[in-house]
Protein backbone atom coordinates (compact mmCIF):
# COMPACT_ATOMS: atom_id res chain seq x y z
CA UNK A 1 0.00 0.00 0.00
CA UNK A 2 1.51 3.56 -0.89
CA UNK A 3 2.18 5.47 1.89
CA UNK A 4 0.36 8.71 2.47
CA UNK A 5 2.63 11.11 2.04
CA UNK A 6 2.16 15.36 0.98
CA UNK A 7 4.95 17.86 1.08
CA UNK A 8 7.82 15.28 0.08
CA UNK A 9 7.58 12.39 -2.12
CA UNK A 10 8.43 8.71 -0.86
CA UNK A 11 12.21 9.30 -0.42
CA UNK A 12 13.43 11.26 2.76
CA UNK A 13 15.38 13.65 0.84
CA UNK A 14 13.49 16.22 -1.11
CA UNK A 15 13.77 16.22 -4.67
CA UNK A 16 15.18 18.65 -7.07
CA UNK A 17 14.21 17.56 -10.81
CA UNK A 18 16.72 19.15 -12.99
CA UNK A 19 15.39 22.23 -15.15
CA UNK A 20 16.07 23.35 -18.75
CA UNK A 21 16.69 26.86 -20.62
CA UNK A 22 14.41 27.15 -23.48
CA UNK A 23 13.39 29.45 -26.20
CA UNK A 24 10.21 31.32 -27.01
CA UNK A 25 10.14 29.05 -29.79
CA UNK A 26 9.79 26.08 -27.63
CA UNK A 27 6.63 27.57 -25.93
CA UNK A 28 4.87 27.81 -29.39
CA UNK A 29 6.13 24.63 -30.06
CA UNK A 30 4.02 23.17 -26.53
CA UNK A 31 0.75 25.15 -28.00
CA UNK A 32 0.99 23.58 -31.07
CA UNK A 33 1.48 19.95 -29.99
CA UNK A 34 -0.91 21.06 -27.80
CA UNK A 35 -3.50 21.96 -30.53
CA UNK A 36 -2.72 18.33 -31.72
CA UNK A 37 -3.68 16.42 -28.78
CA UNK A 38 -6.85 18.20 -28.85
CA UNK A 39 -7.35 17.29 -32.65
CA UNK A 40 -6.85 13.94 -31.97
CA UNK A 41 -9.92 13.34 -30.24
CA UNK A 42 -11.63 16.99 -29.95
CA UNK A 43 -15.15 15.32 -28.49
CA UNK A 44 -13.42 13.92 -25.29
CA UNK A 45 -11.76 16.85 -24.41
CA UNK A 46 -14.76 19.07 -25.20
CA UNK A 47 -16.63 17.54 -22.96
CA UNK A 48 -14.45 17.43 -20.16
CA UNK A 49 -14.26 20.91 -20.49
CA UNK A 50 -17.57 21.71 -20.24
CA UNK A 51 -17.17 22.27 -16.92
CA UNK A 52 -15.72 25.71 -17.79
CA UNK A 53 -18.30 27.61 -20.06
CA UNK A 54 -21.25 25.92 -17.30
CA UNK A 55 -19.39 27.12 -14.12
CA UNK A 56 -18.91 30.60 -16.09
CA UNK A 57 -22.36 30.99 -16.92
CA UNK A 58 -23.27 30.17 -13.39
CA UNK A 59 -21.13 32.79 -11.33
CA UNK A 60 -22.27 35.56 -14.15
CA UNK A 61 -25.72 34.49 -12.82
CA UNK A 62 -25.13 34.44 -9.48
CA UNK A 63 -23.14 37.92 -9.15
CA UNK A 64 -25.73 38.94 -11.28
CA UNK A 65 -27.73 40.86 -8.57
CA UNK A 66 -26.85 44.42 -7.90
CA UNK A 67 -25.03 43.92 -4.54
CA UNK A 68 -23.01 41.30 -6.35
CA UNK A 69 -22.11 43.30 -9.08
CA UNK A 70 -18.42 44.61 -7.46
CA UNK A 71 -17.14 41.25 -7.24
CA UNK A 72 -18.33 40.14 -11.16
CA UNK A 73 -15.11 40.83 -12.83
CA UNK A 74 -12.69 39.50 -9.61
CA UNK A 75 -14.80 36.72 -9.56
CA UNK A 76 -14.36 35.93 -13.21
CA UNK A 77 -10.57 37.06 -13.65
CA UNK A 78 -10.24 34.92 -10.75
CA UNK A 79 -11.90 31.80 -12.14
CA UNK A 80 -8.41 31.54 -14.67
CA UNK A 81 -6.58 30.79 -11.19
CA UNK A 82 -8.12 27.51 -10.55
CA UNK A 83 -8.23 26.71 -14.25
CA UNK A 84 -4.74 24.37 -13.26
CA UNK A 85 -6.36 22.20 -11.08
CA UNK A 86 -9.31 21.31 -13.71
CA UNK A 87 -6.87 20.65 -15.91
CA UNK A 88 -5.23 18.09 -14.43
CA UNK A 89 -7.24 15.43 -16.38
CA UNK A 90 -5.64 16.39 -19.63
CA UNK A 91 -2.22 16.70 -18.63
CA UNK A 92 -3.17 13.05 -18.01
CA UNK A 93 -4.55 12.67 -21.24
CA UNK A 94 -1.52 14.36 -22.86
CA UNK A 95 0.69 11.43 -20.72
CA UNK A 96 -1.16 8.69 -21.98
CA UNK A 97 -1.00 9.81 -25.42
CA UNK A 98 3.14 10.68 -25.55
CA UNK A 99 3.64 6.89 -24.01
CA UNK A 100 1.21 5.19 -27.02
CA UNK A 101 -1.39 4.06 -24.14
CA UNK A 102 -5.35 4.20 -24.32
CA UNK A 103 -6.34 8.06 -24.44
CA UNK A 104 -10.37 7.34 -23.60
CA UNK A 105 -11.63 10.08 -21.78
CA UNK A 106 -12.30 8.10 -18.76
CA UNK A 107 -8.65 8.24 -18.30
CA UNK A 108 -8.84 11.50 -17.82
CA UNK A 109 -9.95 10.59 -14.23
CA UNK A 110 -7.32 8.21 -13.29
CA UNK A 111 -5.14 11.23 -11.42
CA UNK A 112 -7.38 9.91 -8.28
CA UNK A 113 -5.20 6.65 -8.69
CA UNK A 114 -1.95 8.60 -8.31
CA UNK A 115 0.24 8.20 -5.35
CA UNK A 116 0.82 12.19 -5.85
CA UNK A 117 -2.99 12.49 -5.19
CA UNK A 118 -2.40 13.94 -1.82
CA UNK A 119 0.24 15.97 -3.03
CA UNK A 120 -1.94 17.15 -5.75
CA UNK A 121 -4.72 18.10 -3.30
CA UNK A 122 -2.29 20.34 -1.29
CA UNK A 123 -1.28 22.50 -4.56
CA UNK A 124 -4.91 22.92 -5.31
CA UNK A 125 -5.70 24.23 -2.23
CA UNK A 126 -3.31 26.21 -2.50
CA UNK A 127 -4.49 27.75 -5.23
CA UNK A 128 -8.06 28.11 -3.57
CA UNK A 129 -6.31 30.07 -0.89
CA UNK A 130 -4.94 32.49 -3.27
CA UNK A 131 -8.53 32.65 -5.13
CA UNK A 132 -10.10 33.76 -2.11
CA UNK A 133 -7.61 35.75 -1.42
CA UNK A 134 -7.74 37.85 -4.61
CA UNK A 135 -11.37 38.29 -4.15
CA UNK A 136 -10.79 39.68 -0.03
CA UNK A 137 -8.04 41.81 -1.77
CA UNK A 138 -10.41 43.04 -4.60
CA UNK A 139 -13.67 43.79 -2.60
CA UNK A 140 -11.18 45.85 -0.18
CA UNK A 141 -10.00 47.69 -3.06
CA UNK A 142 -13.68 48.72 -4.36
CA UNK A 143 -14.87 49.43 -0.75
CA UNK A 144 -11.32 51.87 -1.01
CA UNK A 145 -11.94 53.70 -4.27
CA UNK A 146 -15.97 53.56 -4.45
CA UNK A 147 -17.25 53.07 -1.01
CA UNK A 148 -18.85 50.63 0.97
CA UNK A 149 -22.61 51.53 -0.37
CA UNK A 150 -23.50 48.92 -3.41
CA UNK A 151 -24.11 50.83 -6.47
CA UNK A 152 -27.79 51.38 -7.13
CA UNK A 153 -28.84 49.66 -10.70
CA UNK A 154 -26.23 48.29 -13.38
CA UNK A 155 -26.08 51.72 -14.92
CA UNK A 156 -25.07 53.53 -11.90
CA UNK A 157 -21.74 50.32 -11.26
CA UNK A 158 -20.96 50.87 -14.75
CA UNK A 159 -20.94 54.87 -14.67
CA UNK A 160 -18.94 54.40 -11.35
CA UNK A 161 -16.45 52.49 -13.16
CA UNK A 162 -15.36 54.29 -16.16
CA UNK A 163 -17.13 57.50 -15.93
CA UNK A 164 -15.28 58.83 -12.66
CA UNK A 165 -11.37 59.22 -12.01
CA UNK A 166 -12.01 56.74 -8.43
CA UNK A 167 -13.54 54.05 -10.83
CA UNK A 168 -10.22 54.71 -13.27
CA UNK A 169 -8.17 54.66 -10.65
CA UNK A 170 -9.95 50.96 -9.32
CA UNK A 171 -9.27 49.45 -12.76
CA UNK A 172 -5.66 50.98 -13.03
CA UNK A 173 -4.68 49.24 -9.37
CA UNK A 174 -7.31 46.24 -9.41
CA UNK A 175 -5.11 44.86 -12.56
CA UNK A 176 -1.92 45.90 -11.00
CA UNK A 177 -2.79 43.27 -8.40
CA UNK A 178 -4.34 40.77 -10.40
CA UNK A 179 -1.82 41.05 -12.49
CA UNK A 180 0.43 40.20 -8.91
CA UNK A 181 -1.52 37.37 -8.09
CA UNK A 182 -1.80 35.35 -11.41
CA UNK A 183 2.16 35.69 -11.37
CA UNK A 184 2.41 34.45 -8.27
CA UNK A 185 0.04 31.41 -9.49
CA UNK A 186 2.10 31.05 -13.13
CA UNK A 187 5.07 30.89 -11.22
CA UNK A 188 4.19 28.71 -8.49
CA UNK A 189 2.32 25.91 -11.01
CA UNK A 190 3.47 26.00 -14.70
CA UNK A 191 4.80 22.67 -13.80
CA UNK A 192 3.92 21.31 -10.61
CA UNK A 193 0.95 19.51 -11.55
CA UNK A 194 2.30 17.90 -14.68
CA UNK A 195 5.16 17.07 -12.71
CA UNK A 196 3.06 15.23 -10.23
CA UNK A 197 1.65 13.56 -12.43
CA UNK A 198 4.79 12.38 -14.37
CA UNK A 199 6.70 12.11 -10.77
CA UNK A 200 5.94 11.53 -6.99
CA UNK A 201 8.12 14.16 -5.57
CA UNK A 202 5.85 16.09 -3.03
CA UNK A 203 3.76 19.53 -3.28
CA UNK A 204 7.37 21.19 -1.63
CA UNK A 205 9.67 20.19 -4.22
CA UNK A 206 6.94 20.61 -7.19
CA UNK A 207 6.12 24.12 -6.51
CA UNK A 208 10.09 24.72 -5.87
CA UNK A 209 10.39 22.85 -9.03
CA UNK A 210 8.20 25.12 -10.83
CA UNK A 211 9.43 28.45 -9.70
CA UNK A 212 13.26 27.72 -10.42
CA UNK A 213 11.82 26.54 -14.40
CA UNK A 214 10.20 30.21 -14.08
CA UNK A 215 13.47 31.85 -12.70
CA UNK A 216 15.36 30.43 -15.34
CA UNK A 217 13.25 30.65 -18.11
CA UNK A 218 11.58 34.33 -17.55
CA UNK A 219 11.23 35.48 -21.01
CA UNK A 220 9.46 32.18 -22.29
CA UNK A 221 7.14 31.86 -19.10
CA UNK A 222 5.97 35.73 -19.79
CA UNK A 223 5.13 35.13 -23.17
CA UNK A 224 3.21 31.51 -21.91
CA UNK A 225 1.33 34.03 -19.49
CA UNK A 226 0.42 36.21 -22.01
CA UNK A 227 -0.47 33.24 -24.18
CA UNK A 228 -3.18 31.80 -21.50
CA UNK A 229 -4.29 35.38 -20.52
CA UNK A 230 -5.00 36.10 -24.26
CA UNK A 231 -6.67 32.70 -24.74
CA UNK A 232 -9.22 33.10 -21.70
CA UNK A 233 -9.80 36.45 -22.77
CA UNK A 234 -11.39 35.06 -25.87
CA UNK A 235 -12.50 31.98 -24.80
CA UNK A 236 -14.73 34.27 -22.04
CA UNK A 237 -16.31 36.75 -24.64
CA UNK A 238 -18.98 34.17 -26.38
CA UNK A 239 -20.58 33.81 -22.50
CA UNK A 240 -17.50 31.50 -21.42
CA UNK A 241 -18.03 28.93 -24.06
CA UNK A 242 -15.18 29.53 -26.15
CA UNK A 243 -13.00 27.92 -22.80
CA UNK A 244 -14.57 24.96 -23.73
CA UNK A 245 -12.29 24.64 -26.82
CA UNK A 246 -9.58 26.91 -25.19
CA UNK A 247 -8.80 25.42 -22.14
CA UNK A 248 -8.26 22.25 -23.17
CA UNK A 249 -5.70 23.39 -25.65
CA UNK A 250 -3.90 24.94 -23.03
CA UNK A 251 -4.00 22.33 -21.42
CA UNK A 252 -2.24 19.74 -23.05
CA UNK A 253 0.25 22.35 -24.26
CA UNK A 254 1.34 22.92 -20.55
CA UNK A 255 2.05 19.41 -20.67
CA UNK A 256 4.58 19.84 -23.31
CA UNK A 257 5.79 22.86 -21.80
CA UNK A 258 6.67 20.90 -18.81
CA UNK A 259 8.28 18.22 -20.77
CA UNK A 260 10.40 20.85 -22.60
CA UNK A 261 10.93 22.45 -19.11
CA UNK A 262 12.22 19.57 -16.69
CA UNK A 263 14.44 17.18 -17.60
CA UNK A 264 13.31 13.50 -17.74
CA UNK A 265 13.66 11.53 -14.26
CA UNK A 266 16.98 9.77 -14.22
CA UNK A 267 16.72 5.58 -14.41
CA UNK A 268 17.44 4.25 -10.79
Amino acid sequence: MTAFHVMAGPGEALAHPGVRKIAVSDVFDALRLGFDDFRTKPSHYVFLCLIYPIAGVVLATWSSGVNMLPILYPLASGFALLGPVAAIGLYEISRRRERGLDTAWRHAFDVRHSPALPAILAVAAMLLILFVAWLVVAQALYVRFLGEVPPASLAAFMNGIVGTEAGFNLILVGNAVGFVFAAIVLATVVVSFPLLLDRDVGAVSAVETSIRATLANPVPIAVWGLIVAAGLVLGSIPVFVGLAVVMPILGHATWHLYRKLIEPEKPV
